[in-house]
């Protein structure tokens, strides 16, 4: 998915401005974002000072160089289409949805159509006239993640499924393919996460970032490669697949943070298998949760799918 990234600049001379609090700053200088939007924004270090994540508390000095990544925002309300979804859970609160490897989960730039927002939208306006277009998608995967998402249908169950997520009480599972041997067992990854500095699309582990813990363990070893169960305890963007890079075993297929290893593999059959596979192998295979309205637990297993499953039978 393309990222359409505008950054702005702004240098504290004002005197009236010496004092201010960041978030309240960039409200009053950046039209069309509101304060929350913006508060997400530096939140997710977006916003720096002096080239240094600050919080949205900062208080405003004389000379001070802000600098503001504004990234295309998802709306609330997408276009409703007519998208098969594979449902694995339903009821008149959410919806839990197997999301293909391939499927954008909301609409940005350069893609206004063929999401999952667009295909809930379609499928909860079916429901009945009275239900909206909102689409409460309350987490992400990336385009190329496959595996399990879950969405809600209405606003209190979404802010009480958020809750659970700012909480850390939702277990996401996720099982990945990596580049290497890895030797330990199991592992704990806490290394902090931002977008990283010399390219702007991607993130990176930056001592300034934003807490991030991933907790690993190996399901299984070959040769050159090791299958593991990754649980995330965190949820920052492409968390899993910059924590396996910077163990320096990163993830079988992802162009973006394996630096063409996928290229240098010695076996001709298994490189060209990874190259037609045309995604990374990353699966979401487990989701847990408390139900918002029921109380009842929740507990979801998704199985990889074939495409996966035929290149471990392959290793």
């Amino acid at each position: 998915m393309s990222i359409n990234i505008k950054t702005v600049t702004f240098v504290i001379n004002n005197e009236e401005d010496i004092g201010k609090r960041l978030d309240v700053f960039l409200s009053e200088h950046i039209d069309d974002w509101s304060r929350s939007r913006l508060k997400k924004l530096i939140d997710d270090g977006d916003v720096t000072v002096d080239d240094t994540q600050v919080k949205s508390s900062y208080k405003l000095r004389a000379a001070d160089q802000i600098s503001a990544e504004l990234t295309i925002d998802d709306s609330d309300d997408f276009e409703p289409e007519d998208i098969p979804l594979e449902i694995v859970f339903e009821d008149e609160y959410l919806a839990v949805i197997n999301k293909p490897a391939g499927m954008i989960v909301h609409p940005g730039a350069g893609t206004s159509g063929g999401t999952l927002a667009n295909a809930l939208a379609y499928k909860f306006r079916a429901m009945g006239d009275d239900i909206p277009t909102r689409v409460g998608i309350v987490h992400r995967l990336d385009k190329d993640t496959s595996g399990l998402i879950v969405a809600a249908k209405n606003e209190i169950t979404h802010e009480k499924l958020s809750s659970q997520f700012r909480d850390r009480r939702v277990k996401k599972s996720y099982v990945a393919l990596t580049h290497g041997f890895v030797r330990k067992l199991t592992g704990k990854i806490d290394a902090p996460i931002a977008r990283d500095r010399k390219n702007r699309v991607k993130m990176a582990v930056d001592k300034n970032g934003r807490n991030a813990v991933s907790i690993y363990k190996v399901r299984q070893r070959f040769e050159r490669y090791t299958l593991l169960d990754v649980q995330i305890k965190t949820g920052r963007t492409h968390q899993i697949r910059v924590h396996l890079a910077h163990l320096k075993h990163p993830i079988v297929g992802d162009e973006t943070y394996n630096e063409g290893r996928d290229g240098t593999i010695n076996d001709a059959q298994i490189r060209k298998a990874v190259k037609e596979l045309g995604r990374f192998f990353l699966h979401a295979e487990k989701l847990s949760f408390i139900h918002p309205v029921t109380k009842e637990k929740l507990e979801f297993t998704q199985p990889m799918p074939g495409e996966l499953t035929e290149l471990l039978k392959l290793l």
